[in-house]
């Protein structure tokens, strides 16, 4: 086995580990544990909280509770800021992870319908990452590692997905700050930012499926062939 191939075998073995042992201890991974730890952390709170939204991504950790926790800590435009940060890196790196180590395999198999699935959501490009950004029924960890086994480009990967998560992540950032405010007994401020914040998430959940849909009907790009450059 040559040392790519082991390489990337090994950095795949450490991948599904890392998965399986959080998802098997989900349960002990408190989001109240893990706020009360980056609170003590003054000036490196804010990287910090990136740095673990982003391996969270990476590990399949609900980024809904990750962003309420980042809108409880920081407040609500901060809190989004920092958790949109983190979602953004997080899911460039299982991109690119996936994309290093599954994408010459994926390649090599691919064919029949599951061939043309792949080079049609190839050709719609950011369309089709906005579409399934924008519509809550796809699972965001998920979609990161799938993504990077198609030739979508990096750079309309990421832009995409980081537009299109804003609407998200300032809803959940508000609800996640309205609770600190009514954990520390400023109820009217927490009336306010919890109202805003469900106001956020309803409309992103009635609006943004239906602006999603008319991206995806859109004048589609030119197909290119499977060994152009992306």
């Amino acid at each position: 086995m040559s040392r790519r191939r082991l390489a990337k075998t090994l950095a795949l073995a450490a991948l599904v580990v890392g998965i399986a042992w959080t998802l098997s201890h989900r349960a002990a991974l408190d989001a109240s544990a893990l706020a009360a730890s980056l609170d003590g952390l003054g000036a490196w709170a804010a990287p910090a909280f990136v740095a673990v939204y982003a391996v969270g991504a990476l590990l399949f950790l609900p980024g809904s509770a990750l962003t309420l926790t980042g809108g409880a800590l920081f407040g609500p435009v901060a809190g989004a800021a920092l958790s949109l940060a983190g979602a953004t890196v997080g899911a460039a790196l299982a991109f690119l992870i996936a994309r290093a180590t599954g994408g010459e395999w994926v390649e090599r198999r691919l064919s029949g319908r599951l061939a043309e699935l792949v080079r049609g959501v190839e050709d719609d490009g950011w369309r089709f990452v906005a579409f399934v950004r924008l519509v809550p029924l796809f699972p965001f960890n998920l979609l990161n590692y799938a993504l990077g086994l198609t030739r979508i480009s990096l750079g309309t990967y990421v832009v995409a997905s980081a537009l299109c998560m804003v609407p998200g992540a300032a809803a959940y950032s508000y609800l996640g700050h309205a609770g600190r405010e009514v954990m520390t007994g400023t109820t009217g401020s927490a009336l306010r930012a919890g109202l805003l914040g469900l106001a956020l998430l309803g409309g992103a959940l009635f609006l943004l499926p239906r602006v999603a849909r008319r991206l995806r009907s859109a004048t589609p790009v030119a197909p290119r062939t499977r060994g152009q450059e992306v």
